[in-house]
């Protein structure tokens, strides 16, 4: 469902995007092309600032947004999704917040008030809550992270985990083709 906010904007979406009919995008959002919203996602931008302003919320191209996200900002802080990124299922992305390209978010995480550098890997279970990651950081499962946390705990992303990645990006960019193809068939 594509919705306006009680500002009264309504999002931007690209032509070759798929938005299930079951997912919420509401207000100040630009969706930009090949992008797939899956089941039941969300993402609304509606808050406003002080001053009564709110930046956007931005799906950059080739990413995809997985069963079940939720995708908010406080005040009207901007949220980045980069381009060729994944976010899991049930993941949650609050903003100020900034996902770089080539970024996976696994199942069930959270990232509030942080910049995710390109290529980095957060598995499932983290909470990334307060700390910028660098490019190419892998959050190993059930990993909170935020400030004061020694980033050299953590490794780099292996290989095995970027060719997953992009498996990921690959598979969803076929779905988009897929249900856009059907989306009229019944």
């Amino acid at each position: 469902m594509i919705r306006r906010n009680p500002t009264g904007h309504l999002p931007e979406v690209s032509e070759s995007a798929f938005i299930d009919p079951t997912a919420i995008i509401c207000g100040k959002v630009i969706i930009e092309a090949n992008v797939f919203i899956g089941p039941y996602a969300v993402i609304r931008a509606d808050e406003v600032n002080d001053k009564g302003e709110m930046d956007a919320i931005v799906i950059k191209q080739d990413t995809n947004i997985q069963d079940g996200v939720v995708i908010h900002s406080k005040s009207g802080a901007a949220v980045i999704i980069g381009e060729r990124s994944s976010i899991a299922h049930r993941s949650i992305i609050h903003g100020p917040c900034e996902v770089c390209d080539d970024v996976f978010i696994g199942f069930n995480s959270v990232v509030f008030n942080a910049v995710i550098g390109s290529g980095c890997v957060i598995r499932h279970n983290c909470v990334v809550d307060g700390l910028d990651l660098p490019a190419r950081f892998h959050v190993p499962p059930m990993t909170n992270i935020g400030t004061g946390f020694d980033l050299n705990s953590i490794s780099k992303v292996p290989p095995e985990y970027s060719a997953f990645s992009e498996s990921v990006v690959s598979a969803n960019h076929t779905l988009v083709q897929g249900y856009r193809r059907i989306a009229n068939e019944l």
